[in-house]
């Protein structure tokens, strides 16, 4: 899949560019060309690995995204970074994301003056590409009174503290699974290899098949492991009982602070509570390795069982707001999430093995 590099093309036309009085120079990078990029973002104290370039690498060679990310300097200090990609796609239309298949990235910056000025020249970078929109998954803040295109609940936990302080603040009915599974035998293995990964796709199988969703096709999954898990990144823990998988879960790390990203598990084993252990464990390894705050992803307002789950473990929730910029319309709009609806029953009702060719085919355009 050729993969345009459009922030090179892009620097000839707006960047570097004196914008206002602070003679603020913005300008268009690719993060995978740029020796400083990491440690340009690892700088701010809320820097995820959806900021690095672990991230974007993952990202183009699964799905073909071309990263025009831009960066706001003053008096050669870098001020503010923002990740955005563009997604061409035939159904879905040419629009930019910051970023696709994040559950939350926000703008790194310093000042919201120079952050501002990255997400007005993302509009305009928008317009001369012919985008549809501008989609921005953090940031919110730096648009007052703009209304959210979508809302999210997020939830962190502070790993601090020590295995039993952690042990502590979960609810009884946590605890309560977590011995279960212990009792019954459940073990939890932590891995950065392949066949981990293979292990966890099996069972993401099955969880998309009950929740009536395509998978992710497992390339994008082998993408993970060779830009992130190989990298020492990520992980992902698997839980077994009797030498059978029956719950996994990928989690991203990056200096003190780490991301749930996927979990998956065998509905036939949900007895077992072998989903609780795997948190439990990968909580344990992850404080170990010095991990401080571990993000559980974004949860749809809907899903108030996935909200007690994560509120379960001790999480401090919040919200998370996107916003939308139309570039057709010239205005803000709102989206529905679409976690669930009429492609529900489709898909619920197609083969498992006509299902994973449908999310090899759809899943990029989705982004």
């Amino acid at each position: 899949m050729r993969v345009e590099n459009i922030a090179a093309r892009v620097e000839t036309s707006f960047s570097p560019r004196d914008v206002g009085p602070a003679a603020v120079t913005v300008r268009a990078v690719n993060p995978i060309d740029h020796p400083d990029w990491d440690a340009l973002a690892a700088a701010h104290s809320n820097c995820s690995l959806f900021h690095t370039t672990a991230w974007a690498k993952t990202l183009v060679a699964a799905y073909g995204y071309a990263p025009v990310y831009l960066q706001a300097e003053e008096a050669g200090s870098v001020r503010s970074l923002l990740p955005l990609m563009e997604v061409n796609s035939w159904l879905t239309g040419r629009r930019g994301i910051a970023l696709p298949f994040t559950d939350e990235c926000e703008p790194l910056y310093r000042d919201t003056g120079s952050a501002r000025l990255l997400m007005e020249e993302a509009l305009e970078l928008g317009k001369s590409r012919r985008w549809k929109s501008v989609e921005f998954r953090g940031g919110s803040e730096l648009f007052p009174g703009v209304p959210a295109s979508l809302s999210f609940y997020g939830h962190s936990l502070n790993l601090e503290g020590g295995e039993h302080r952690l042990f502590a603040r979960l609810e009884s009915s946590v605890r309560r699974a977590i011995r279960k599974a212990e009792k019954s035998g459940v073990t939890v293995t932590v891995s950065r290899e392949l066949d981990a990964m293979e292990t966890f796709f099996s069972l993401h199988c099955r969880t998309r098949r009950k929740h009536r969703l395509p998978p992710q096709p497992f390339a994008f999954f082998r993408n993970i492991y060779e830009h992130i898990l190989s990298q020492n990144l990520g992980m992902i823990a698997v839980a077994r009982c009797h030498n059978r998988p029956i719950a996994a879960s990928v989690y991203f790390h990056r200096g003190a602070r780490a991301i749930f990203k996927y979990g998956a598990s065998d509905d036939a084993f949900q007895q077992l509570r072998g989903v609780n252990l795997v948190m439990w464990e990968a909580i344990k390894w992850l404080a170990r390795e010095g991990v401080r705050t571990l993000h559980l992803g974004r949860t749809s307002i809907g899903n108030e069982g996935l909200r007690r789950f994560k509120l379960g473990w001790g999480a401090e929730e919040h919200r998370i707001n996107y916003v939308k910029f139309d570039l057709h319309q010239g205005a803000f709009v709102t989206d529905t999430d679409e976690a669930t609806g009429w492609h529900n029953r489709l898909f619920g009702a197609l083969p498992q093995s006509i299902s994973r060719m449908a999310g090899a085919a759809l899943y990029r355009h989705c982004a």
